[in-house]
């Protein structure tokens, strides 16, 4: 206001203005200071305050041309709504003097066109100009119905650029709104825009005839009632489509349909758009004739949905699309439910048809919203009048049956390895979920997957999504958490381009965060539902949970860097990981050893190609189903004393090994998710800086407030499990096994041995004095996770990032001595 020649001005704006829907003191901000800015009636005198005015905001709306205008018509609804009860109200009168000055600009620069000087500068203005009138026409139609008639000739605007387009596009639009509250408007007038957007609907592209046919249609159906023009217009498009379709029958390869391809598109699009506005089964177009013409459009365009060129088969589905909104009851239809649920279904169907379909249930239910709002409207106006409270909404149950039919397909199409269809898709669900046409619990598992997406867009709009529905129904996230942790794994393996590449669960950027760090700290908050999540993620690991080890990797990836606030947090995991591992981990080394063969004399060792894993499918984690299915004894300890001492060491071992070495795969799949949980537990005491007393000390019986402490989070601390990631790059599960291979199995196997017979903790260390088990404890973890020598039970064997390459920056890699 006080320098209004500064140049950032429109940046400045654009920012704040773009923060309208933030939270209420923000909003309030907002409101205000474009109220001063623009909304304020400028005094009739001050021509260079009005201009610079119209400038501004004309700036700011041309900026925002790819981001869309839905900020401009929130500030616009809440600056009218705050003062519809008072006497005085600045910003209606504000409005209208910018309406006026709009018009007398786009006047002005209309003339300086013509001198073709600066052409490009002004038709950007021009087109600025006319949109910001739409989007006034949008909300206050009213404050243009006296400049239609000025509007009406820019209809025929000569169309050479882009900016024409726009131009013809916005008129339409604001005619569509303005006409019908016109008075008595003069017939010349309403036949020369009935002409004009005839004459467009024939010549320009898809969004022109859009745009000219919905005017069309507010014109004719609620003015003129010229119902004869619209039904010629209808059977020209009509006819020449039955004729493609009998010419395709006869000779599918014809050389005729190659030269009639754009006459083809054209028509299946305009044939469908026209029936989106205008209802042709009335009498007014048809007459006295018993056809029933919606049925007959759905049989043409469905017959080239089956066409071989997959641009008449987009068409053929806009056609259909835009016959839906006028009737939806078609979508019942056995065809149409099988041609949309094979499209969003099959994997190798092409992405643009995919997006079409979604987009098409999209326009519908955006369509349905609208309505819906306007009845609302209509009842209230009523409903002081009236005094019954029901309002007969046959719709939304008709828009709920539709959407029961297609949900699955669309949830489905989250799966996919490209982003529009899964933008698309997620549109879709964000409003039915918004109209309450579906039940939220089926899509909670769903959501939670999209909230992992590349995309910062859509992770917001799943994530908004899931806060809403958290509001209203209190547990239903919880409920389906981990569901949504596997599908969330599935949308990650569909996006991971590279397929050798382990599928990780944290972003790669500088913060590291967990990709489902925002459904975690949803949970966060409850400490029983909390529990209750991290219990069953860890049981994942479980070696009876058979869960694939990619998977196991991706879990642990996301507890690794989950954003724990209190000390309870990891140590709770800490505590539950020594449970599984006492147990799990003896039944591992129970099954390896019934598998050897104890049969000293028998020296041969087996060669590596006697068995080659045929049977294994890759890190399922049921490598060799007679091996998983062999009883195990739930041991709490391994027993050392009852194992020879051959045993202990790595060729003793090699020689007892069975010739089939699909227990060697078995175990050294199983034992994936073990190490995991080991280096999951090293990983937290690093970034945490627990000490070992600490981790043994806790309990989890104990009241929250002694573990209530904030969490001091070391830096540089990463990650980076070496061994899981080889095993899943060499595909060690389906790979031929080697005399190396085995060998470094079987050491794994004698320090697994080593840990599990000093995994508890001795009672009598005193405070102070390492105690030689823990000594031997911290060698077979160093040693089974690859790190360096340990130091004593401080937090030690820093085991992440061993290996060189991933040495990178700061102590990642190096213990804190």
């Amino acid at each position: 206001i006080e320098q209004p020649t500064f140049p950032k001005i429109t940046e400045m704006c654009v920012k704040m203005i773009r923060r309208v829907n933030d939270e209420e003191g923000i909003k309030k901000l907002v409101n205000e200071t474009f109220q001063k800015l623009w909304f304020t009636p400028t005094p009739h005198h001050d021509k260079e305050a009005m201009t610079r005015k119209i400038l501004n905001i004309t700036d700011v709306v041309a900026a925002c041309r790819d981001t869309g205008y839905d900020w401009f018509e929130q500030l616009l609804q809440n600056l009218l709504k705050s003062e519809e009860d008072a006497s005085y109200k600045p910003v209606k009168k504000a409005c209208t003097q910018l309406v006026d000055n709009l018009v007398e600009h786009i006047l002005k620069y209309e003339e300086s066109l013509s001198d073709s000087d600066n052409k490009g500068v002004n038709s950007g203005r021009l087109v600025a100009c006319i949109t910001t009138l739409f989007l006034f026409s949008k909300i206050r139609p009213q404050l243009m119905v006296k400049h239609a008639m000025t509007m009406q000739p820019y209809l025929t605007t000569k169309c050479s650029t882009q900016n024409d387009f726009m131009v013809i596009c916005n008129v339409a639009k604001i005619l569509e709104l303005v006409v019908p509250l016109m008075e008595h408007p003069s017939e010349t007038f309403l036949a020369t825009i009935e002409e004009d957007l005839m004459k467009l609907i024939i010549k320009y592209g898809m969004t022109v005839v859009q745009h000219c046919v919905s005017c069309l249609g507010a014109v004719v159906n609620k003015v003129t009632q010229n119902y004869k023009f619209v039904w010629a217009c209808f059977n020209r498009y009509y006819g020449a489509l039955s004729k493609l379709k009998n010419q395709h029958q006869e000779d599918p390869n014809s050389t005729i349909l190659t030269a009639n391809k754009p006459a083809l598109l054209r028509s299946l699009f305009t044939v469908g758009a026209l029936c989106r506005h205008f209802d042709f089964d009335q009498e007014d177009f048809k007459g006295n004739s018993k056809v029933n013409i919606k049925d007959k459009v759905l049989e043409l365009l469905m017959y080239f949905t089956k066409h071989s060129d997959e641009e008449v088969q987009t068409k053929a589905i806009i056609g259909l699309g835009f016959a839906f909104i006028q009737h939806p009851s078609l979508m019942f239809e056995q065809e149409v439910k099988t041609l949309y649920n094979s499209i969003l279904s099959d994997k190798n169907c092409s992405v643009n048809l995919k997006i079409q379909v979604l987009k098409n249930l999209q326009t519908y239910l955006q369509e349905e919203d609208t309505r819906m709002q306007q009845a609302d409207r209509d009842w209230k106006k009523v409903a002081k009048q009236e005094d019954l409270k029901e309002m007969g909404d046959i719709s939304s149950g008709m828009s709920s049956s539709i959407m029961q039919l297609y949900l699955k397909q669309v949830l489905e199409a989250f799966f996919h390895n490209q982003s529009s269809v899964r933008h698309f898709a997620l549109n879709v669900i964000a409003l039915t979920l918004n109209q309450g046409l579906i039940h939220p619990v089926q899509c909670v598992p769903y959501l939670i997957a999209m909230g992992t997406d590349p995309e910062p867009s859509m992770r917001n709009k799943a994530d908004q999504q899931l806060v809403e529905i958290d509001k209203k129904y209190a547990g239903f996230i919880h409920m389906k958490a981990v569901a949504g942790m596997k599908m969330s794994y599935q949308v990650q393996q569909a996006i991971n381009t590279c397929p050798k590449d382990p599928v990780r669960g944290f972003r790669h950027d500088e913060s590291s965060s967990a990709l489902c760090s925002h459904l975690y700290s949803m949970i966060r908050g409850n400490r029983q539902h909390r529990r209750a999540f991290l219990i069953s993620l860890l049981n994942l690991f479980d070696d009876t949970a058979k869960t694939e080890v990619n998977m196991l990797l991706y879990i642990a990836d996301n507890l690794a860097c989950f954003p724990y606030q209190t000390q309870e947090e990891p140590l709770f995991i800490m505590h539950h990981i020594d449970i599984t591992l006492s147990v799990s981990g003896s039944n591992l080394l129970q099954s390896f050893k019934e598998s050897m063969v104890k049969d000293k004399k028998k020296d041969r060792k087996p060669s590596s190609d006697e068995e080659t894993e045929s049977d294994s499918n890759s890190g399922s984690g049921s490598e060799s189903e007679e091996e998983a299915s062999k009883p195990r004894r739930l041991r709490k300890r391994v027993d050392s004393d009852s194992d020879s001492d051959e045993e202990n060491d790595i060729n003793s071992v090699m020689k007892c090994l069975p010739e089939n070495s699909a227990p060697l795969i078995e175990f050294a799949n199983v034992s994936q998710g073990i190490l995991l949980l080991l280096m999951l537990k090293q990983h937290l005491k690093n970034l945490c800086g627990f000490s070992d007393s600490k981790i043994q000390k806790y309990s989890p019986s104990e009241s929250a407030k002694v573990y209530d402490k904030a969490i001091n989070r070391k830096t540089g601390v990463h990650f980076h499990p070496k061994q899981t990631l080889d095993f899943l790059r060499s595909d060690m599960a389906n790979s031929k096994i080697t005399e190396e291979v085995k060998r470094s199995i079987v050491k794994q196997y004698l320090d697994f041995k080593l840990l599990m017979e000093h995994l508890d903790p001795d009672e009598e260390e005193e405070d102070g004095e390492v105690s030689a088990s823990t000594n031997a404890r911290n060698k077979a973890i160093t040693s089974l996770l690859g790190g360096g020598s340990p130091k004593n039970n401080a937090a030690e064997t820093e085991d992440d990032e061993s290996d060189g390459e991933d040495r990178g920056g700061g102590t990642s890699g190096v213990r804190r001595r």
